[in-house]
C-alpha cells in the first residue's frame, strides 16, 4: 500500500475506479433531518403486529362500493389520525435545549402527516398532507391525488431551496452560526455545492395548480411511511424507523402478510385459520414521558381493527 492509498483509507477518499455520487439538494435536506434525528432524539420503539383480517375485508367492500378510488395507504393515514386524537402528545414537536437540559413539547393543533412517496426517478420524497383530522376519506383521497399529480409538474429542487432557507433562518435564530456558515458555504462552493438557484422568494408567485408549495414539503406534525409499497411480498417487520426531527412520533407500515394461527373463535372454541397481519413499527421520542403516551394510541388502533365498520363513518 502506497502513501496515497493509505491516506485515502484514513480520510474516506475514493480509490481509483470508485464511483462517486455527491449529494443533490434532496439528499442535503433529508440528510440534515435524519442526522438531527440520530443526534437529538432518544427514541423508543414498539413492533405491533395488527390482526386486520376484518378490517381488510371491510376495506375491500368499501372500495367496491364508494364512488372514488380509495387506497389502503389513505385509509391508514386516517387510522393514524384517529389514534392521534386520543394520544395528542404524539402529534407534537420537541424543542429541547441540551446545554441547559430544558425544553418544551409543542402539541400541534392540526394533524399534518408527512408521507414519503415514490417518484418516477425511483427516489422517495416526502409530501405533507395538512389538517387530516378535518377531512373525510373522500376528501383525503382527493387531496393526496391532487398532491401526487401536482408533484409531477413541480420544480422540486427550487421548492426545497426555500425549505433549506427556512431551516437556515432557524439555525441563525437558535445561535447555530457555525452550522449555518458551513451549510451556506458547501451549498455554493467546492465539490459539494448544489446548483445555484436565483429568486429565493419566488414561491409566493407559483401557481398552486402546477407546483407544490414550501409548506407542503417541509416537516409535518407526524410521519407515516408505508414500506410495504416498496417491499411487497417480503415477510418480517421493520425494527427501526428514524423520527423526523422535530417530530416525536413515526408509524411505519410493512407488507401485509397471511399467517396461519391457532386461536379461539367467537364461540370460544379452538380454531385454525389464516389471518391478515399488518406489521407496524412505531417509534417515539422518549422525552415525551415514556410508553404511557403510546398506550392510548395502540388501544385505539385495536378498537378500529376489531370494529372496522367505523370506517364507513369517516
Amino acid at each position: 500500500m502506497d502513501f496515497k492509498e493509505y491516506m485515502a483509507g484514513a480520510l474516506t477518499k475514493p480509490m481509483e475506479g470508485d464511483t462517486v455520487e455527491y449529494y443533490k439538494i434532496k439528499g442535503r435536506v433529508s440528510g440534515n433531518v435524519l442526522t438531527n434525528a440520530q443526534q437529538n432524539i432518544p427514541a423508543g420503539g414498539y413492533n405491533y403486529e395488527a390482526d386486520i383480517t376484518k378490517f381488510w375485508e371491510e376495506f375491500q367492500r368499501l372500495k367496491k362500493e364508494c364512488d372514488y378510488k380509495l387506497s389502503f395507504n389513505t385509509l391508514m393515514m386516517r387510522v393514524l389520525a384517529e389514534g392521534l386524537k386520543v394520544a395528542p402528545r404524539l402529534n407534537a414537536h420537541m424543542d429541547y435545549r441540551p446545554l441547559s437540559s430544558s425544553g418544551r413539547l409543542i402539541i400541534k393543533k392540526h394533524i399534518d402527516i408527512a408521507m414519503p412517496v415514490l417518484l418516477e426517478s425511483g427516489e422517495t420524497f416526502p409530501i405533507k398532507v395538512r389538517h387530516v383530522e378535518e377531512m373525510d376519506l373522500k376528501e383525503l383521497q382527493a387531496e393526496i391525488d391532487r398532491m401526487l399529480e401536482t408533484l409531477k409538474t413541480t420544480d422540486v429542487d427550487r421548492v426545497l431551496f426555500d425549505v433549506i432557507l427556512q431551516r437556515i433562518i432557524g439555525f441563525i435564530c437558535k445561535g447555530k452560526l457555525r452550522q449555518t456558515a458551513a451549510q451556506i458555504y458547501t451549498g455554493y462552493c467546492g465539490k459539494f455545492k448544489v446548483a445555484k438557484l436565483s429568486g429565493l422568494f419566488e414561491h409566493a408567485d407559483r401557481d398552486p395548480s402546477k407546483s407544490l408549495q414550501m409548506y407542503e414539503l417541509n416537516e409535518g406534525s407526524v410521519c407515516l411511511t408505508n414500506l410495504g409499497t416498496l417491499s411487497k411480498g417480503l415477510s418480517g417487520n421493520i425494527t427501526y424507523a428514524p423520527i423526523l426531527y422535530p417530530q416525536v412520533f413515526i408509524m411505519a407500515l410493512c407488507s401485509l402478510q397471511d399467517k396461519d394461527y391457532v386461536f379461539r373463535n367467537e364461540k370460544g372454541e379452538v380454531d385454525i385459520g389464516t389471518k391478515k397481519i399488518l406489521p407496524i413499527n412505531i417509534m417515539f421520542d422518549h422525552r415525551i414521558g415514556g410508553f404511557a403516551d403510546v398506550v392510548p394510541f395502540l388501544k385505539k388502533l385495536d378498537e378500529i381493527f376489531a370494529n372496522p365498520e367505523v370506517i364507513r363513518e369517516w
